[in-house]
């Protein structure tokens, strides 16, 4: 599952679709990291707008790329959220740092 992106200016949108797992998150993980490593953004925007199902896979994978970014002096945000996600990522503690945001293009807009 190689996710859709698009770079705007400084801010770098990885959009997501389907489930997010062990075996997608890996890929995922990958191909964000080289991203952001390329381009540098000041904020990674992650749109889980495309997102059926995510398991603690989906919440270590939005962790790592939060503290890589941080490395980078740069920011998180986990955007376009559904209801059923948006409460598992509060739970494992997400929405302590603030991170979680509704609003952007969603992703059918971006095919």
């Amino acid at each position: 599952m190689y996710p859709k992106t698009s770079y705007d200016g400084n801010i770098l949108t990885i959009y997501l679709k389907g489930e997010i797992d062990h075996h997608t998150a890996r890929e995922i993980r990958e191909a964000t990291d080289s991203l952001i490593q390329l381009n540098k953004p000041s904020v990674l925007r992650l749109d889980f707008s495309g997102v059926t199902f995510m398991d603690s896979s989906g919440i270590g994978l939005i962790m790592g790329r939060y503290r890589m970014m941080l490395l980078y002096g740069g920011s998180t945000k986990a955007v376009n959220v559904p209801e059923s996600l948006e409460r598992i990522m509060n739970l494992s503690g997400l929405g302590a740092l603030n991170i979680i945001e509704q609003g952007g293009e969603l992703y059918e807009a971006a095919k």
